[in-house]
């Protein structure tokens, strides 16, 4: 595939999955969801079928990086994730998080 550039995809697809997760987050009455919940939910919705591994490394960088989520390790091998008002903000378009894709006027 002459000509094609990739550069750059990979970081693309995560903050996009970032949304993603972003996304399911806010649409629960309690703001909190499983990494297992998550990566059902990506698959299904988003066509992002990467695993739990890879849906906890985004967990952990959304905690660690952007402040968007809280993460409760109560029992292993359960994660919960947890939006916060930073991550809400995300969504709704009163802020930026830089590493996560900004959301658009049409909801995709």
């Amino acid at each position: 595939m002459r000509g094609m550039n990739f550069e750059g995809f990979s970081d693309a697809y995560d903050e996009s999955a970032r949304l993603c997760i972003l996304r399911c987050l806010a649409e629960q009455g309690d703001y909190r969801l499983t990494d297992s919940m998550l990566d059902d939910l990506m698959s299904d919705r988003y066509a992002i079928n990467r695993g739990r591994g890879y849906v906890r490394t985004q967990l952990a960088w959304l905690e660690q990086s952007a402040g968007a989520v809280r993460l409760i390790r109560s029992s292993e091998p359960v994660v919960i994730a947890v939006l916060t008002e930073a991550g809400a903000d995300h969504v709704l378009m009163r802020s930026v998080l830089p590493g996560i894709k900004r959301p658009s006027a049409g909801g995709r």
